[in-house]
Parts: structure tokens; sequence; C-alpha cells
């Protein structure tokens, strides 16, 4: 047996690569480079590492000894969480809330970006690269005092994960070959899993949460539609048996998420006390990103995501403030805009999108017009106020498997006149634009109400489309709204949304970018019409993910994902738009702050502590 950051995980390799890509600082503005400097100044603690006491192997804090008590209050935007069941998530918001009351087997190094154990003790990978074996810490307990064992492992990954309970993401994710994983109990402590083939993303999917058995395992046996509602945002608080350093106290639909400290977490500190220090965290729900900012100013938050237009101004006031401003680098994940290229029928009998509208939205001429007449250094300069980049790849700025041979343009009407002219577009007198068949080119433009930026974002591009000739009616609309459209209804013309993501892992993607997935946004298909015919461009990045999973060398995986995000780049199925620098505000009462771009400013919080 090898250790897994040997065996597999090539990562090690390229180390040094991981870590410039990390403290790098690619905004052109001066400003957004100073914000880096206290970030710089940071000392990053040793690595946590375990220590047996009485028998249990707890993970010991190396970070400096702080004080207990407190609260740390953050935010989200939007409505709120959909559900607390980690396993039923659809939405980035329900995902993090949920998930910071159920730790994984393992977790992500916020500097390396390394698998490293949580709940596991360790881990090791075979010398055939398909087994993982994983050794549970001994002594550790849910919140309700039952102990974490392997029977929770295996129960979570055969009853709920590989049988397709909830969101399948993760199991969609792990299919090779049409075969999935399997996972047995070896004793109390040890599990092992089988790939069946050598598998380079499978070791990430480790950090997928423990459910436990003996709260979950009557909900996997009542079946998906009993699932899918279980833990839901009207379960009361004390019905939550967690695993992480905070568990839910209160939760008021539409105001607040509040957790409290879960007194008996395996993390100590090197006093041997058990965190997290802080008595509570907080997230306030604050509907929109103007909210958000009046609500840190009047120092109700303790932390905020400055959007570029804010960061000018709160430079200014840091050397006077009770904060500081750390800059995280380019964002992880990616802004985009999208067309409906489905041309299939509902249950109904009726067209998800109407006959003329396929036409434009399948001609990769259309969406490549679209794509140059959209003004992205203006929107960097005059929506993220010069701190963040254009973006034109499928991957981000910082992942490691950026393909850097894709260059980047500039705004050009006239190559959109032609491409639209080669597919028998015109214009009236009046500058309107028309297809072949005498159709006004006229369309719906969606993104997520309270999203200023993509709202920003949106009427920018209507601009932009409608200096083209372009009709277009931009809506803002409720979140679950929007969602409903893009993975349910199917009714929707073009959209403006982004995706998270990891510049570690492409294949966390692959449930986007494959025709299968489902989140497969631009041509969804439902369950009726899921063996439809696919387009050329479709099987192909389905053939490089299957591909770039099975290859174990960093030079080899890499040659996969730089074909994909080429075909990405050519055919338009995504456009996408910029990649704003993360900075970020928190309170300078709060102590072990050490934010990184993987990790941002709360990958610790068990380890943060209030001097007040």
């Amino acid at each position: 047996m090898k250790r897994v950051i040997y065996a597999i995980l090539i990562f090690v390799l390229i180390f040094g690569f991981i870590k410039a890509c990390i403290r790098r600082d690619t905004a052109d503005a001066d400003l957004a480079k100073s914000t880096n400097t206290k970030s710089n100044e940071l000392i990053f603690p040793q690595d946590q590492k375990t220590v047996t006491i009485e028998g249990i192997d707890y993970l010991q804090s190396q970070a400096p000894i702080g004080n207990f008590g407190g609260t740390f209050t953050a935010s989200t935007i939007g409505e709120g969480p959909k559900t607390f069941n980690p396993f039923n998530t659809k939405d980035n918001i329900s995902s993090i809330l949920s998930e910071i009351m159920y730790d994984g087997l393992l977790t992500t190094h916020p500097v390396t970006g390394q698998p490293i154990p949580k709940l596991a003790k360790s881990f090791s990978i075979s010398d055939d690269g398909k087994s993982y074996n994983v050794k549970l810490r001994h002594g550790i307990k849910w919140s309700d005092g039952k102990p974490i064992t392997a029977d929770d492992v295996v129960f979570t990954w055969r009853e709920i994960i590989l049988a397709g309970l909830g969101n399948t993401s993760i199991r969609d994710s792990i299919i090779i070959d049409g075969e999935l994983p399997t996972v047995e109990k070896i004793d109390d402590y040890t599990v092992k899993f089988t790939t069946p083939k050598p598998f380079a993303p499978f070791v990430r999917m480790l950090s997928t949460p423990i459910a436990p058995k003996h709260i979950f395992e009557s909900a996997a046996k009542k079946g998906s539609q009993y699932f899918d509602t279980f833990l839901s945002t009207n379960t009361k608080p004390e019905d939550f048996v967690t695993s992480g350093a905070f568990k839910l106290k209160e939760y008021i639909p539409a105001q607040r998420v509040v957790y409290e400290r879960n007194p008996d977490y395996y993390i100590i500190n090197k006093n041997g006390e058990k965190l997290p220090y802080l008595d509570r965290l907080v997230y306030l729900i604050v509907g929109d990103l103007n909210n958000e900012v009046l609500k840190f100013e009047a120092k109700e938050l303790d932390t905020i995501n400055l959007q570029g237009a804010k960061v000018a101004r709160y430079k200014a006031m840091e050397p006077h403030s009770d904060f500081t401003i750390y800059n995280l680098g380019p964002n992880t994940g990616t802004l985009y805009l999208a067309m409906n290229l489905n041309n299939r029928k509902n249950d109904k009998g009726k067209f998800y999108v109407s006959p003329e509208k396929q036409i434009w939205f399948n001609d990769v001429n259309f969406r490549k017009a679209i794509d140059y007449a959209i003004d992205r250094k203006n929107m960097v300069l005059n929506i993220a106020n010069g701190i963040g980049e254009p973006l034109f790849t499928a991957e981000s700025l910082n992942s490691i498997f950026l393909n850097k041979d894709l260059q980047p343009y500039d705004k050009d009407l006239n190559k959109s006149r032609e491409l639209l002219e080669k597919s028998g577009f015109y214009w009236d007198k009046k500058g309107r634009l028309f297809d072949r068949f005498k159709n006004r080119v006229e369309f719906d433009m969606l993104t997520n109400a309270g999203n200023t930026e993509r709202e920003a974002i949106g009427v920018m591009i209507k601009q932009d489309l409608e200096d083209l000739g372009m009709k277009v009616n931009f809506k803002p609309i409720e979140f679950n709204s929007l969602v409903n459209k893009l993975v349910n209804t199917l009714d929707w013309d073009m959209i403006i949304m982004g995706f998270t993501g990891s510049p570690l892992e492409p294949n966390g993607g692959k449930n986007v970018m494959m025709s299968d997935g489902t989140l497969h946004v631009y041509n969804m298909r439902t369950e009726k019409d899921k063996n439809s015919p696919r387009y050329d461009f479709e099987k192909k990045i389905d053939e490089l993910f299957v591909k770039g999973a099975l290859a174990t060398k960093f030079e080899e995986r890499k040659k996969y994902y730089d074909e994909y995000q080429k075909i990405i780049y050519e055919e338009k199925p995504f456009i996408y738009i910029y990649s704003p620098t993360i900075i970020v505000a928190v309170r300078n009462k709060f102590k072990n702050i050490f934010p990184t771009s993987l990790g941002g400013v709360m990958h610790n919080i068990e380890e943060i502590y209030t001097e007040e």
C-alpha cells in the first residue's frame, strides 16, 4: 500500500504551481493588488495532527490558543436554504448551510489543495490504484453521543449515494464505464472502497459528508419521495444529529440561520480543550447584495465579500476601521451566459423552446455572434471596478487545468454581423435583426433577482445585444423559480448564472459538462428523453471527461481537459463573462483568521475566536 499522496494524487508533483495559483493576483487594478498585503503577512499555522487521549483519536489544532465564547455572523443573499439535508441540496447556499453540520472522511488542505484526513484518521491507496483503505478515528461521536463507525460510512455510500437518493451529482460523477465503486466494512473503524478502474478524482469524493445511520436509515428505507423531504427547513433543530463543529440552533425563514457549538467535537487545541471556540455561528439571510453592505456597515455582519465597486471605498476606510481586507485571488467559480439548446417536446407535446428560437440558439454562428458582441472589459471596469479579468474558458483562471492556449479577444460587432449574415440574418431599415424566415430576433434573458452583480451584467449584455438589433427582454426572477425553469420545466431562452468549481479537479463539473449530467443546463434531458440524440460536440466532451478521469498522470489528464475547454471555447454552449477577484473584509476582533484562495475565510471556523 502506498500513501494516496504518492500513489494517485499527482497534485503533489505540482505543489509549487498550486501555491503560485493561490497566491497570484490577477486583477489589473493597483487597488486589488494592495489588498493582498496583509494576507501575505499571515503565517499559516502548522497542519492539524492526530493525538490519542484515553483511546480517542482527536484532531489537534496547531493554531494559537484562543478564548472560548462569542458569535461570528456571516451572510447569504437570496431567500435562504431550501433544505438542511446535505444529500438533497441543489443550490450552493443549501450546500454550505447543511454541510456545516456534517463532516466528511477527508477535506481539502486550504493551502496545498491536497486531500487530508477529517473524520478519517488516515487513508491509503493500493498499488493498482483501485482500492482505498480508510481508517476512522476511534472514539469520536455524533452529537447525540453515539459512536461514529464504519457502519455509518458504508450506509452513507451504499444506501444514499450509490442508491441514488437525493441529489445524484456525486453518484453521477463516479460512474466508471457504467459501473459504480463498491464499499465494504473491514472492521468497526476501517472501510475499503474499490473502483472498477484507477480513477483519479475518486479520492476527492471522500470529502462527501457522512450521515448517522441510526438517524438516516429509516428515511432511506422509505424511498426517494420521502427522502427528498427529510431534514427539510421545517425540521426541529433538536432532531438534527451531526458530526460538525456546529449544529442547528434556530432557523427563521428569510431572516437567519443560527448554529451552536457542538460540545463534543473531535478537534481540540494544544491544551486538550475541545473546539470550536465560538459559541454561535450565524448566517443572516440578507436578500440582496446592497442589503448585505448595509448590514456590514451597521456592524450586524462580521465578514463580507466585497463587490468590485465597493472595494475602493472600503480600502480607504480600512486604516481607520475595525476590519481588515484580504485579497484571495480569482474566484474559483465561473460566470456565464447560456442559451437553451433543447429541441425536444415536453409531456404535453409542446416544445420547451419555440421552433424559431431553436434554430437561432442551435446555430453556432448565432452563439458566436453573441459572444463577440459582449464587452467583457467594460463589465470588468464598470461592474467589478477593474478588480477581475475577462473569462473565456470553462475552467477558472486559477485552475491548474486551465488551457492557456485559448486566447482572449475584444468586443467586435463587425465580427458578430459577419457571423449573423453567414447564417442568413438581416437587418431592416430601423436596424432590427430578423432571421431568414423573417422572424424578429427577440428572446427573454433571465438571472436570479437580488444578485446585483448579475443584474448589472444583464443590463449591459442587453445593451450589447440590442446594438446588434436584437430585442432582449431581461427579467431577473426569484432564485427558486429560476432553478425550477432550468432543471424541471426547461422553459427558458437565455440565462446569466454562475457555477461554483474547484481549481484542482475538473471532474467535479462532470454533472454540468456531460450530456447526461443533472446540471447540463444548456441541453437538459428529462427522464423520458435521457437517451435522445447528442450533438457531436456533446459526445466528444463526454468522451474526454471519461478519459480525463481514468488517466492518472497530470500531463495526460491535462491534455484531455485542455481539449474539452477548446470545444466549449469554439462551440459556445456556455459563454463565459469574467472572473471577479475575491476581496473579503473581516472584523479585526476575530483571530486565527488565515484566508486562502482555496479555503476562503471560514475554512478553519473551529479555530477562529474573538478577543471580545
